[in-house]
């Protein structure tokens, strides 16, 4: 089992998000920490009992800008994780952080507090490029704070992103090479996509056409890997054994709790599988939670619906997952797929191989067609 936990604010919202993050509007611009806190440790008692017993070999703090929280409050919340959950002695802690809110003191007491692990919202190294996305770094802040996290905790992410508004190929290039300069064991980048209900949707920027940015993909796949990243998922890139636990166990179809405003849960039991969902709004989130109703939505996920929900997961990783892997977590048998995955097969999109299945290149390249095929 893997923790999420959701810290929904930000200094101010960025035209491309979609996620569920609120710019704070409260006095002073403060949030309201505390009542926060409160509110997540309420909603993990009241969770507990679902899961008792099964341990915890992630945690993994999202947003939004979690780094607007106080080391206290981190502490906080991890204390009480390790009491209510048996969480591995080596978890695998995880905090993200806008380069715009890093601070020394900070950084320190999230390690003191048992972060291990710090994933940095750089975006671009460039100047133009971070003001073109609205984040509220430059690139001098993006170096520091990647300098900062670096001598700080032993794992550290950097998200990327590519297919900027009027982003060159060099320049996509350049960001690479900054990145892999400073040395990190893990590296994501993604390619910016305009989701809907976002302003970048409602008035598109100038991007790059498909083509420039299918150059982009290829070329930074092709730089990593010859420094030394493994690209192990579609969009992830890491060290030799520095791959994410937390994202890992997503893709790979595993089971996760999710705590704070709008986060979801997967959670198998001998006879289903269910989801859930938590109320998306701060306010109305934390009064739900203390009352102990933080759960707005629960679902089983059908039959019919467990092998697209499987593939979705398991096909974004470069070398696949075991065959026995399905079984293990549907509870159906592989065959129940035969019909897409010959499909897939014939299309050169999908390949068995050394016990394994998994997306050839070419189904890495065009991964909406290929599960397409498994959606009925």
């Amino acid at each position: 089992m893997s923790l999420y936990i959701h810290i929904p604010w930000c200094v101010q919202k960025c035209p491309y998000c979609d996620f569920n993050s609120h710019e704070s509007r409260h006095k002073n611009g403060q949030i309201p920490e505390a009542a926060y806190v409160d509110a997540l440790i309420a909603d993990l008692e009241t969770a507990t009992p679902k899961v008792w017993g099964r341990k915890i070999k992630s945690v993994f703090f999202g947003g939004g800008t979690p780094s607007l929280f106080s080391p206290e409050a981190i502490d906080k919340i991890l204390s009480q994780v390790r009491a209510l959950t048996p969480l591995e002695y080596d978890a695998e802690i995880t905090l993200e952080a806008n380069p715009g809110t890093v601070d020394t003191a900070n950084f320190l007491g999230y390690k003191q507090a048992g972060v291990n692990r710090l994933s940095l919202g750089i975006q671009s190294f460039n100047a133009d490029y971070l003001k073109a996305l609205g984040r509220i770094h430059d690139d001098k802040q993006a170096i520091l704070a990647a300098e900062l996290a670096l001598t700080t905790f032993e794992r550290v992410n950097f998200d990327v992103m590519y297919a900027l508004p009027n982003q060159t190929l060099a320049h996509a290039l350049q960001d690479a090479k900054q990145a892999i300069a400073l040395n990190p064991d893990h590296l994501s980048f993604y390619h910016l996509t305009l989701e809907p209900n976002t302003p970048f949707y409602h008035a598109p920027p100038s991007l790059p056409d498909d083509d420039t940015s299918a150059d982009m993909q290829i070329a930074i796949e092709q730089f990593l890997s010859q420094h030394g990243y493994e690209h192990y998922e579609t969009s992830a890139f890491a060290k030799a054994g520095k791959q994410a636990r937390h994202n890992l166990n997503y893709w790979q179809f595993g089971d996760y709790l999710g705590i704070g405003a709008g986060a979801h849960s997967k959670l198998s039991y001998h006879d289903k599988i269910t989801r859930e969902t938590r109320p998306k709004h701060p306010k109305a989130y934390m009064e739900e939670a203390l009352q102990g109703k933080a759960i707005e939505r629960v679902w089983n996920i059908s039959q019919d619906e467990l092998g697209f929900e499987f593939m979705m997961n398991a096909l974004r990783l470069t070398d696949g997952v075991p065959l026995g892997l399905f079984q293990q977590r549907t509870g159906l048998n592989l065959m129940t797929l035969e019909s897409a995955i010959k499909q897939a097969q014939n299309k050169k999109l999908l390949i068995i191989q050394d016990g394994y299945i998994k997306p050839t290149l070419l189904g890495q390249r065009y991964l909406n067609e290929l599960l397409e095929l498994f959606l009925n």
